[in-house]
């Protein structure tokens, strides 16, 4: 594993799908200021898929930690780790699959992962400094989940409905809910104010230690 040149200060926020992990980052980011802050998605990281058609990509279970790249992103944390520039990749939710873009992600001080499985492999829980999960009632994700995919991924609510049923939930219970062991912070009710304050406040206190 690459060693780190300079400190820095490793996030994961997880959850299941809706729960607010996007907002804890966007909490973050204000906090902290975006030139501090590196961003990895993991829903970026989905495994390229050259081969299947379309058709067989619509029916690949997104929701199981199986349909990530992790060989890539423990590459790319670890080269952000050691002050080293990234080529995120860019995943098309409209194809299920990459993107032909990339984009550059510049090594900072502060490091957040995002995603759904962020605190489910061992070695990369290793690199971090903070584990949040992001605990949300199933009603209220479910609901954001809907309302997202019909408005930013062209899908229909029958195919959202679906997925859910087969998949998504089925995934989060037995994957992803587990996780929640491996957090320093539970955060209940989503991203509640005080909680996230306690999350922005710990990365302001290490950009502070830094100019000192």
């Amino acid at each position: 594993m690459t060693t780190p040149t300079y400190p820095t200060f490793v996030i994961g926020v997880s959850g299941g799908s809706g729960s607010g992990k996007s907002t804890v980052t966007r909490e973050v980011l204000a906090a902290v200021g975006a030139d501090r802050v590196a961003v990895l998605m993991q829903d970026d990281y989905y495994l390229h898929q050259s081969e299947p058609s379309y058709e067989v990509r619509c029916k690949v279970n997104y929701d199981h930690p199986d349909a990530f790249d992790w060989p890539l992103l423990m590459q790319h944390v670890a080269q952000l780790r050691a002050g080293q520039a990234i080529d995120m990749p860019v995943y098309d939710f409209t194809i299920h699959n990459r993107s032909n873009k990339t984009v550059v992600v510049k090594p900072a001080p502060i490091i957040v992962i995002e995603g759904l499985f962020a605190l489910f492999d061992p070695e990369l829980r290793k690199m971090m400094s903070l584990k949040v999960f992001v605990d949300t009632a199933a009603d209220v994700r479910f609901i954001r989940r809907l309302q997202r995919d019909m408005a930013e991924r062209g899908r229909s609510a029958e195919s959202v409905i679906e997925q859910y049923l087969q998949t998504v939930r089925p995934m989060h219970k037995q994957f992803i809910e587990p996780t929640k062991r491996n957090a320093h912070v539970i955060l209940p009710h989503g991203a509640n104010g005080p909680a996230v304050d306690m999350i922005t406040t710990k990365a302001v206190s290490f950009i502070r230690e830094l100019r000192n």
